[in-house]
């Protein structure tokens, strides 16, 4: 059958091609347009995959419910080949399920790819301008354009029934303020809030973090999460952090038993059950319960492989729970699996010669396969260049290293810098800068950063101070008002794209 015949085929034959479509799991079909422009590559290739599949079954055809599937449980490897060729046809569900995967990476390049293929289906997917939307908001050194654009395709979306948009517009007003001068984000989510929008009680915690106040509002967080536990999974991340900071072990233990029984109904996703692992190890949200977060993790590994990595980190933070061989092992399976977490950690092993040899050389290998994807991996090979590890000290590299990390939302590297540019190893101190910097390591609040400060502040010549502070607000303004890459600030966000996947 030619394609001018198929383009005549009865609407029943027309509709049974699209019917098996739906049977081998390409739920979308394709658009009336593509059915009737002889003229149009796509719509002929579209017309033959459709006529194909009515004649032969699904044999060898991309499929959509499987690239779904794969990604829900990590195989990237074979979700990206099943949405590349649906997305290759024109299917922009099938484009938008690869873009999610080339955000995933963290990769620029790839990053700039998805910013493309999202807008290759924006124009008939509200889902692609949700994704999009989302995209330009956590842009780095996005124009006031870009975020004027992402407040536009978000509330598109909106309009167009798509959820998970509060979030990442609440996102866009706190971190740009100045470009919605008229926007007061507490009102708006407080609007929200009162018209009864679902996603509004998880961008009134976005704003608790975003404004450093939510150990004040924990029972509002509680409140919040305990109503939208059943629609979105994230809150067993925020109730679980709740527990932990209350100190609540029995709300925590029966929490963690509902998050099971959902788990096993296939309700929450892995990725929640390795964040709430993740919390109950975390020292700093209060007691530990690293038995539990390790009895959480093992039964989803071999499904998740994000949780080996977890793994070989309680590992590494409570060598109690096992050996170095064990984590080893964890660690390698990590990263047979490409999670750059799994580089990091064993970048950081080798960095500190704690649990194996030191050595800087293997320690920096690791560290460049995590660059791009893994933000702290930029910060330890500036420290192994600003260091002389390698044998010399490489200002350049440090100080680019540094910088994106720092930028990126990596207090500790603002302080490394600070000595850089004050000690002057390996390059001429720069008082200027090394004020610049230790003004921002502050946030890290510790004795060391404080007392840099005060030793550079005092050694810097007061006609030189002005021009400092000028310095100094630029960077600010270069970072904008909040740093995108917190694992809570990431928490909440992955709200947004998780829960429509």
């Amino acid at each position: 059958m030619t394609i001018i015949s198929l383009l005549r085929t009865p609407r029943s034959l027309w509709e049974l091609a699209c019917q098996r479509l739906d049977h081998c799991g390409v739920t979308e079909k394709p658009s009336r347009l593509n059915r009737w422009q002889a003229s149009s590559y796509r719509g002929h290739v579209v017309c033959s995959l459709a006529l194909a599949v009515s004649l032969a079954g699904c044999a060898g055809l991309p499929d959509q419910r499987l690239a779904n599937e794969a990604l829900k449980r990590g195989d990237t490897a074979t979700a990206a080949q099943n949405y590349r060729q649906l997305a290759d046809l024109g299917y922009s569900e099938a484009q938008v399920g690869l873009a999610d995967i080339q955000v995933d990476s963290r990769d620029p390049a790839q990053m700039k790819q998805a910013e493309a293929t999202y807008r290759a289906a924006a124009s008939v997917s509200p889902r692609a301008q949700a994704r999009l939307g989302r995209l330009l908001v956590a842009k780095p050194g996005s124009t006031e354009a870009e975020q004027h654009e992402a407040e536009t395709l978000l509330k598109k979306a909106a309009a167009a029934g798509e959820g998970n948009t509060l979030i990442p517009l609440a996102m866009l007003y706190l971190q740009y303020p100045h470009s919605f001068p008229d926007v007061n984000a507490q009102q708006q989510i407080s609007q929200w809030r009162a018209e009864g929008k679902p996603e509004a009680g998880l961008a009134q915690v976005l704003l608790y973090r975003t404004q450093g106040t939510y150990d004040q509002h924990l029972d509002d967080v509680e409140k919040i999460c305990k109503a939208a536990l059943n629609t979105s999974d994230i809150c067993y991340v925020e109730l679980a952090t709740v527990y932990q900071k209350q100190a609540k072990p029995e709300q925590q233990a029966e929490l963690i038993k509902q998050m099971q029984a959902a788990h096993a109904r296939g309700s929450v996703s892995p990725q929640r059950v390795d964040s709430v692992a993740r919390v109950l190890a975390d020292a700093s949200l209060g007691k530990t319960d690293e038995k539990t977060a390790q009895s959480l993790l093992e039964p989803i590994a071999p499904g998740y492989p994000a949780a080996w990595v977890s793994l070989a980190q309680l590992l590494y933070d409570f060598p109690e729970l096992g050996d170095v061989d064990q984590m080893m092992k964890y660690l390698d399976n990590g990263r047979a699996a490409d999670q750059p977490r799994a580089e990091l950690l064993l970048g950081k092993l080798y960095f500190e010669g704690k649990l194996v040899p030191a050595d800087a050389k293997v320690a920096e290998e690791h560290f460049q396969k995590a660059v791009g994807r893994e933000v702290a991996a930029d910060y330890y090979l500036g420290q192994i260049y600003r260091r002389g590890y390698l044998g010399k000290v490489y200002p350049q590299k440090a100080l680019d290293h540094l910088l994106t990390a720092a930028r990126n939302g990596q207090n500790s590297a603002d302080f490394a810098i600070a000595q850089l540019f004050s000690q002057g190893k390996g390059t001429k101190p720069d008082p200027l800068n090394a004020y610049v910097f230790s003004q921002l390591a502050l946030a890290q609040n510790t004795p060391q950063a404080t007392e840099l400060a005060q030793t550079i502040q005092t050694q810097l010549p007061p006609e030189r101070l002005a021009e400092a502070q000028r310095l100094l607000k630029q960077e600010q303004a270069v970072r904008g008002a909040l740093s995108p890459n917190t694992p809570e600030l990431n928490a909440l966000q992955e709200e947004a794209s998780e829960e429509s996947k």
